[in-house]
């Protein structure tokens, strides 16, 4: 069984909606004292870094959260959610994340662009994925998936990043840690491709 953390952070509905598309029944789940008793977590989330954490504190998830991904279960993190991963995050003043990948989450710096961009960051972009990363089996090495961010993730170990995405210039939009995952664009809002790597989580 798959749950989806619900810390009233998240598009709960529309990642919930890709499962049922695939036929896999998941759990909207607000409590953590029972994270432990599913299989794999989803930790979703849209809105600001230190509003999400806050949420997850009051609500005791993220302790739970952190000792789910201990246990060695698949966690994976969509936009926010894979921002909330790391250990720290530069939006509206420095705010501790949950510490499970090493590294920060910073503005993107319009001052390396090459021609002037609009931030956020919306709409389709490619994703260059790491071969033979089994949430990506089945899809080019280059694939279109749907953004919407501001910020984007720094990993401290080059090898936690398992695709780059390039917007005035190349960041992370995929990031691994043995089974604690994470990608920035949104797969519930990137049809078949999306809906691909949706497929492969379930299949992990």
């Amino acid at each position: 069984m798959i749950a989806i953390v619900d810390y009233n952070m998240g598009n709960l509905a529309s990642v919930k909606n890709a499962f049922d598309l695939l036929g896999k029944k998941v759990v909207v789940e607000s409590d953590p004292d029972k994270l432990a008793l599913y299989d794999k977590l989803i930790l979703p989330g849209v809105g600001a870094f230190g509003d999400a954490m806050e949420h997850l504190g009051q609500r005791g998830m993220d302790e739970a959260i952190v000792d789910y991904a201990r246990s060695g279960k698949y966690l994976l993190g969509i936009c926010l959610g894979m921002q909330l991963l790391f250990d720290s995050s530069e939006e509206f003043g420095l705010n501790t994340g949950l510490g499970l990948i090493q590294g920060n989450v910073v503005a993107f710096d319009q001052s390396r662009f090459e021609s002037p961009l609009k931030v956020p960051h919306m709409g389709w972009n490619r994703m260059f994925t790491h071969e033979n990363f089994p949430l990506f089996e089945g899809l080019d090495e280059a694939h279109y998936l749907y953004f919407v961010h501001s910020y984007h993730a720094v990993c401290t170990n080059a090898r936690h990043s398992v695709g780059e995405s390039v917007y005035g210039y190349r960041f992370s939009s995929a990031v691994a840690h043995d089974n604690v995952m994470g990608i920035q664009p949104h797969p519930e809002k990137s049809h078949t491709n999306g809906l691909k790597i949706v497929q492969n989580f379930i299949n992990l």
